[in-house]
């Protein structure tokens, strides 16, 4: 088991999404603060992450919010985390947000979430990144990536073995088991990092 005091959460800010994913973020939320997990997300105040960050206040647990300066300025922000961090730049932030997490949950989101979970599995692949990556595929959101990434794999873009990258979870309570449970991953196969 690993020793899980800070789980990453990659989620969208968007507020006009499916009541289903709000369900998952306020569970996801709620179990963090029981278990006494702190929360390190992208510190916004809508959508999602707004829920997720105040699911987590509400039931006493922590949030840290990394945020870029400029998104700050634009007030996009939650004002009532329990640490703000301000970056320069999003390259800067998700670079925090990875080296200081034990784990990484994804959630449901646009581009940017997205772009953040493929970044953090290129980062593992190549050794950067040893920690567990969850992919939560809450009302089969994430069904189609997946696949995606099994066509990648069949195909020969990826290895067989690169398939561990990433789990998939499709509850709350089952990503957080897979965060305490999954083994760090091998710095070493970076060798086999090119197919």
């Amino acid at each position: 088991m690993n020793e899980i005091k800070n789980i990453c959460v990659y989620c969208a800010s968007s507020p006009q999404i499916a009541p289903v994913y709000f369900e998952a973020a306020e569970r996801l939320g709620c179990l963090l603060a029981e278990r006494q997990i702190n929360l390190i997300d992208g510190a916004g105040r809508v959508g999602l992450m707004g829920c997720l960050n105040d699911a987590v206040l509400a039931a006493g647990g922590t949030v840290t919010g990394v945020i870029p300066r400029f998104m700050v300025e634009q007030g996009w922000h939650h004002t009532g985390l329990t640490r703000l961090v301000e970056t320069e730049t999003m390259h800067e932030r998700k670079g925090l947000m990875a080296k200081m997490s034990d784990a990484v949950i994804a959630l449901p989101g646009g581009c940017g979430t997205m772009e953040e979970l493929m970044e953090i599995i290129t980062w593992k692949q190549l050794g950067l990144y040893d920690k567990p990556v969850v992919i939560l595929n809450t009302g089969a959101f994430y069904t189609p990536l997946i696949e995606m990434l099994e066509q990648a794999i069949d195909q020969h873009f990826m290895r067989r073995e690169h398939a561990a990258l990433w789990e998939v979870a499709f509850t709350p309570d089952e990503a957080v088991g897979l965060c305490a449970s999954l083994p760090l991953w091998n710095k070493e196969i970076r060798k086999f990092a090119t197919v």
